[in-house]
């Protein structure tokens, strides 16, 4: 039986139903709620074309748990284009739309009671209401910023960078210790204009010259972990690990709120100094010895793949490759055109706030950007919206290859659903070594 319902969207109930109806289940106390639908994507790898159908199929087991839900269906986690209710006392369930544009869907349902109030899912964990929650791309790599680029963009970084090459780099070294057998580590200071690079730099022991991995830090304040940069040292690179603020790897004493420190303009905001020790750490890996003289790979989670685009963007000439999972500050006016934004959460309501961060946004490097790309996107992410990841990688015109995690909330939230990240990153890490290149699957997107 087929039943129309709001908007494109359709409701396909099971033609079947059980004998007896199953009594209603108890409301669940929060903190304890594990619903049991199931969903099944029309697509396995959720992407679809323009004007495609695009939908799931909904299971519960009879009598186990929630039957009845509401659920919102958002373009580009904003705007409602759908809603409705769907009733799954048969077993089973479809609900369908369409989007005649590029952009993510996301559908998120709230178990109904028999009683006037629905359950709070605002009460239950990230997790939880995960597990409520699905989502689709729609020609994700033909979506364009709705925000134009400012027309004096690439003059405002080149006149930065021209400061920056006016600073000596001044490197100092303290040798630091490690028990990771044949690996030299050092604690790192550089100057940089307005501020000092800080970091982990590790090698092998044995001499000669290696390929260079530039790996920068995600959101908030920490020290750094010296293992990140003296395990990749133990399978042959020049590992630079670096901090995103100015104080020592051993330290969190950077301002807490750094995010929204100067964010009215482009010549006070935090991210200013960030992004250029960013590109203060690949000019002294360029100026060392003891590398090859041809691979900097750069690495990143979430804001560390937000610097690993805006450096890559700055220093084009001399990145091999990028390779970033659930990179932030993409589409950062995302919330003034219908498509929700992440991190770092600016108020752009203030317009200073919203012109500065045009400055600062990944999709205004992307264009840039001439090495290869690999990033992880996780269709369910709220900080690291995927409409903002696939508009940045769609601005690069190079080769990228998007990671689709289908499942996947932001990384410190579902690291269980990352796997296919962790894994490509790991062979292309091994196929850079091998072959000092990578090059992106244009089958990315695998099967439906």
């Amino acid at each position: 039986m087929r039943h129309a319902v709001t908007g494109a969207i359709a409701l396909m109930l099971a033609a079947t139903a059980p004998a007896q109806t199953p009594p209603a289940a108890p409301r669940p106390a929060v903190g304890s709620f594990n619903p049991a639908v199931t969903f099944e994507p029309f697509h396995r790898n959720g992407i679809y074309a323009v004007g495609e159908r695009v939908g799931w199929t909904l299971r519960v087991p009879l009598g186990l748990g929630p039957q009845r839900f509401g659920y919102e269906i958002r373009e580009n986690n904003s705007t409602v284009i759908a809603s409705g209710t769907i009733d799954l006392k048969g077993g089973v369930g479809t609900i369908e739309t369409r989007l005649d544009r590029p952009g993510m869907l996301r559908m998120q349902l709230t178990p109904l009671t028999d009683g006037p109030e629905p359950i709070d899912i605002a009460q239950l964990t990230p997790q939880e209401r995960d597990r409520l929650a699905v989502a689709a791309a729609v020609a994700p790599l033909s979506l364009k910023p709705a925000a134009a680029r400012p027309a004096d963009f690439d003059a405002f970084w080149a006149g930065k960078l021209a400061q920056l090459r006016k600073v000596p780099i001044n490197p100092v070294l303290e040798p630091t210790a490690t028990t990771e057998s044949g690996v030299e580590l050092s604690t790192v200071t550089l100057d940089s204009l307005g501020s000092h690079v800080r970091g982990y730099l590790a090698k092998p022991t044995k001499p000669g010259r290696y390929p260079a991995l530039v790996i920068f830090q995600y959101a908030g304040v920490y020290p750094l972990v010296p293992e990140t940069s003296t395990a990749r040292a133990a399978e042959g690179w020049l590992a630079f690990n670096v901090d995103s603020h100015d104080m020592a790897p051993t330290e969190a004493t950077a301002p807490r709120d750094y995010a929204r420190i100067g964010a009215e303009s482009r010549e006070t905001s935090y991210f200013l100094n960030m992004y250029l020790r960013d590109t203060r750490a690949l000019d002294y890996i360029r100026s060392r010895p003891d590398w090859d003289g041809k691979t900097i790979v750069l690495m990143g989670t979430s804001m560390g793949g937000q610097q690993s685009l805006a450096t890559a963007g700055l220093n084009p000439d001399h990145v091999t490759a990028v390779l970033i999972n659930v990179p932030s500050g993409a589409l950062t006016n995302g919330d003034l055109y219908g498509a929700k934004a992440g991190y770092p959460n600016w108020n752009v309501t203030n317009p200073a706030i919203a012109n500065t961060a045009l400055y600062f946004d990944t999709v205004n490097f992307a264009s840039r950007i001439q090495a290869p790309v690999l990033a992880g996107v996780g269709f369910l992410d709220e900080t690291s919206p995927p409409v903002g990841i696939f508009t940045a990688l769609a601005q690069i015109p190079g080769a990228k290859e998007p990671v689709p995690m289908v499942e996947s909330d932001h990384n410190h939230i579902t690291p269980q659903k990352e796997g296919d990240y962790y894994r490509r990153s790991r062979e292309v890490l091994d196929e850079i070594k091998r072959t000092g290149r990578f090059v992106p699957r244009r089958d990315w997107a695998g099967s439906e």
